[in-house]
């Protein structure tokens, strides 16, 4: 096997992945996954897919990621991590279709209307 390349997205979040054989380290952005996101839920999010598999030490994750917030970012490598998985072993499938990890969340941020203050707030209406 060779490295994988593949490509997870959420809201503006861009990741692109490259998972090879190794000890299961995950580098996002050149610095460990666990300085990059800081809190419990995030890395969960990013070691899901690995978990689900049981392939948390059999592979090394390199991730180069930009845009959007930290959240988005956690679950574009999600995506992408997932993907890379079922492209090695179309048996993962099974396991990581039910949990919904294999589907790209569609919604985006709603744009901004003019004569209004955000996409659904109105300026304050006034009587009198």
């Amino acid at each position: 096997m060779d490295i994988v390349h593949k490509i997870g997205r959420r809201k503006t979040a861009v990741a692109r992945i490259y998972l090879s054989k190794g000890k299961g380290n995950i580098t996002v952005n050149k610095k460990d996954f666990k300085d990059y996101f800081s809190t419990a839920t995030l890395q969960y999010k990013v070691q899901q897919a690995l978990m689900l598999t049981d392939n948390l030490t059999s592979y090394d994750v390199k991730v180069n990621v930009y845009g959007g917030g930290v959240t988005g970012q956690a679950e574009a490598i999600r995506l992408a991590i997932t993907r890379a998985l079922v492209s090695i072993n179309e048996e993962y499938r099974l396991i990581l279709k039910p949990e919904g990890l294999l589907t790209r969340d569609p919604r985006m941020v709603e744009r901004k209307k003019f004569g209004q203050k955000k996409a659904r707030k109105k300026f304050q209406f006034s009587k009198r």
